[in-house]
């Protein structure tokens, strides 16, 4: 068998070694937009003030109560509804 730390690659068709793939990206530079470009602000504030809503106030954090937990009884709404569709379809069943 062949020894597997050995890698069977083709041949590069061009013949040579060195790396010479180059992708558009590193090819050819974006345009930029000059300083004339960007329209002046309507405030006339320069320095950078809007803040976006995520940094100013925070999300609540899902799961935790501040009484230290204990039982809601709103999770039993899925049980108790599974329950009355089996004792409807039950007693539907024994008609």
């Amino acid at each position: 068998m062949d020894d597997p730390s050995e890698t069977r690659l083709p041949r590069d068709p061009a013949g040579t070694d060195e790396p010479h793939d180059v992708l558009a990206a590193e090819e050819f530079a974006m345009p930029t937009r000059s300083a004339g470009d960007i329209p002046p602000d309507p405030t006339g504030i320069q320095e950078p003030h809007d803040v976006l809503a995520a940094e100013e106030f925070a999300m609540p954090v899902g799961g935790l109560t501040e009484e230290g937990g204990g039982f809601d009884p709103r999770s039993l709404i899925p049980a108790v509804a599974l329950a009355a569709v089996l004792f409807m379809l039950l007693r539907r069943a024994r008609r």
